[in-house]
């Protein structure tokens, strides 16, 4: 149990902070760095010369990231076929972010595109198998206005 005057969030984290596992995860450091602009905080490669754990920042969120570790159950998407998971970038402008990131080898997986929630929006997928949304708001929309174009979208 913690006292009141500790910090049970270390200053600069979220609550939340995604935590990938991929094949080659000191490439994937130097590709989010080309694509996404991130900032190494920290490494810690392990004994065999894999990456224990490694944490950067992208814009005001944390991002941890580690090899993978079979006899710990702990894969990437590669070997999974896949994840059900998007990581989500909000950025002040998707169309320079989003060409940047197929500029360091992101797969376009869903063209940009303007949306009907407001949002300039479109998926990459990068080499290591994550999937990432990309948006810029572009246009307040009614919560109202959102169902009724939603229901256009998916009819």
């Amino acid at each position: 149990m913690t006292s009141s005057s500790e910090k049970t969030v270390p200053a600069g984290m979220h609550t939340i902070t995604p935590h990938l596992v991929c094949a080659g995860a000191s490439e994937a450091i130097e590709f989010y760095k080309n694509a996404f602009g991130a900032e190494e905080v920290m490494r810690i490669p392990g004994p065999d010369g894999k990456l224990g754990h490694a944490m950067l920042r992208i814009g005001d969120s944390a991002l941890m990231l580690a090899d993978e570790f079979p006899q710990w159950h702990s894969y990437g998407p590669l070997k999974l076929n896949g994840s059900p998971v998007t990581l989500h970038l909000a950025v002040a402008d998707v169309d320079q972010a989003f060409a940047r990131a197929v500029a360091a080898g992101a797969t376009v997986r869903m063209p940009l595109a303007d949306m009907f929630w407001g949002d300039r929006y479109g998926i990459v997928e990068d080499p290591f198998g994550h999937r990432w949304s990309m948006a810029t708001h572009v246009r307040d929309v009614s919560p109202e206005e959102m169902a009724a174009e939603m229901a256009k979208a998916i009819s």
